[in-house]
């Protein structure tokens, strides 16, 4: 899956939205009555609503009562994501700097499921015409929509280009905050399948190279297994791409390398194992049958390595560099595992990659190890997730069958475990 393929902007999770306030003036005063008072809206409004709101997630949210409306358990979990939904409207509107009457108006596009998909939708297909295409509208409607964002903030949100539509600093500012809120809004799901004693819900995993040939495979599966009404997509881009994804709800974890030496502001980092780097080659490799190589003797190898400005790439140069060797030149540059492998396969070519990458591969006796002395080569690997989200049911069902994985993992060698070969 890519990021921009969201399914769950198009199926119908957003609907309760709009209702939200609505029911946020109800959970708080207990009444109908005081409600409308605060929503400047009818009784009977507010009522219906509610109602909407409780046949839109299938369930009820209130005990009726004859002094007023009491939240059930439910109607808790309810509660606490639309508080998180309006902690982000008001975040955002304290970023673009709104007056009180921008405010308003933008707050009540914000807390509009159908303005909020085609706002995501915008910003994602960049074209009018494809937007209004997958939303089934006319394109005036779609573009009198997005008029309605720019009027409501005095500012544009795309520029018009030939290319199609370019966000501005103000869209991108926006985009984050709307893709959040959709996410809470998928995790509402969650939450209130597990109070009725199932667990179901859409998972969205970003998966750098390391865990994509064992452990997120191997824990989807314990997890799906588990859980059958669980839906997993995973996202393989390399890190910046999947950080993005993280930072606005997109994608609810990463797992992988840890990038402790970047910017970690508002993220937690749970490192699980560490691994290292090997020097592996195909089976029958003419090094294969020494007993041990000084590394300085692979400086004239063809090498299969990552590209220049992949982290596994700098690993394996300072890896040489620590022993005073010059790094190895590259005769093929690639962050594709299917490519390294058929590389490997049908030549003498050598890689500095983790073992558990190719562990299927060492394992059936298609690739070997070589006996190389290499230097610092460990790295921390573990799961990175927003330092503020309120993780779903769904996720933390898949995390725990992926810890569980990793607690399975067999031992490499004696050696201290490096995820070197990043895309």
């Amino acid at each position: 899956m890519h990021l921009g393929e969201n399914p769950y902007q198009d199926s119908g999770v957003l609907e309760p939205l709009q209702h939200l306030r609505s029911f946020l003036a109800v959970a708080r005063s207990g009444s109908v009555a005081r409600a409308a008072e605060l929503v400047f809206k009818a009784a009977s409004a507010v009522t219906r609503s509610v109602g909407e709101l409780e046949e839109a997630l299938g369930t009820p949210l209130f005990e009726r009562r004859p002094r007023g409306m009491l939240l059930n358990a439910y109607g808790e979990a309810v509660q606490l994501r639309a508080e998180r939904i309006e902690s982000e409207v008001s975040l955002v509107l304290d970023e673009l700097g709104c007056s009180r009457s921008q405010r308003n108006s933008l707050a009540s596009l914000l807390f509009s499921g159908h303005k909020l998909h085609l706002l995501i939708s915008m910003a994602e297909q960049r074209n009018v015409t494809a937007v209004a295409a997958r939303l089934g509208i006319s394109q005036a409607g779609a573009s009198m929509a997005l008029k309605r964002f720019e009027t409501a903030l005095s500012a544009p949100l795309f520029q018009r280009m030939q290319q199609g539509l370019l966000p501005t600093d103000a869209a991108a500012r926006l985009l984050v905050h709307a893709k959040l809120i959709a996410a809470e809004l998928r995790h509402m799901q969650s939450d209130l399948a597990a109070i009725a004693g199932s667990l179901a819900g859409h998972v969205t995993v970003g998966a750098l190279p390391l865990g994509r040939t064992l452990i997120v495979p191997a824990g989807i599966a314990a997890a799906v297994g588990r859980h059958p009404r669980l839906r997993v997509s995973t996202v393989e881009s390399p890190y910046e791409v999947l950080l993005a994804g993280l930072r606005s709800g997109d994608i609810d974890f990463i797992f992988g390398a840890l990038r402790a030496d970047r910017d970690t502001q508002g993220l937690l980092l749970e490192p699980l194992f560490e691994d290292r780097l090997g020097i592996l080659a195909r089976a029958g490799h003419p090094l294969a049958a020494r007993a041990r190589i000084p590394l300085a003797d692979l400086l004239d190898e063809q090498w299969v390595l990552p590209r220049p400005d992949a982290p596994g790439r700098r690993l394996v140069d300072a890896s040489f560099s620590e022993l005073g060797l010059a790094p190895p030149q590259a005769s093929v540059e690639t962050g594709d595992l299917a490519i390294l492998r058929s590389l490997l396969f049908s030549s003498d070519m050598l890689t500095a990659i983790s073992p558990h990458q190719l562990c299927f591969e060492l394992e059936a006796g298609k690739l070997v190890e070589l006996p190389v002395e290499l230097g610092q080569t460990v790295r921390q690997i573990g799961i990175t997730t927003r330092a503020h989200a309120q993780l779903s049911p769904a996720t933390e069902a898949v995390l725990a069958a992926i810890r569980h994985q990793v607690n399975q993992l067999p031992a490499l060698s004696s050696q201290t475990p490096g995820d070197a070969f990043e895309a």
